[in-house]
């Protein structure tokens, strides 16, 4: 008997994206930052302002970061594809 999702399980285990890892990244930025914040705002007295401005500064960094990694894998997959294009095409 055949297990489900085998192929998915085998797809992960072949360095697949980490998508788990970045989610878990982002979440913990996110909580560091809310609470630098936080230890601001008690310390000056500004309650919710530099918590919700250093969330959407780590929130703003964390997709920046996102889209640049998100660039350079598409970069190199166009680029493995043009080389295995090239390859088939000069046999």
């Amino acid at each position: 008997m055949k297990l489900l999702f085998t192929q998915a399980r085998t797809a992960r285990a072949g360095g697949a994206d980490d998508n788990l890892g970045r989610g878990m990244e982002t979440a913990l930025l996110l909580a560091f930052f809310l609470g630098i914040g936080w230890l601001l705002d008690q310390w000056l007295g500004t309650q919710p302002l530099f918590m919700i401005g250093l969330v959407l500064f780590g929130a703003t960094g964390s997709f920046v970061k996102m889209k640049f990694d998100y660039d350079s894998r598409m970069e190199r997959l166009e680029e493995e594809r043009r080389n295995a294009s090239a390859s088939r095409t000069s046999k």
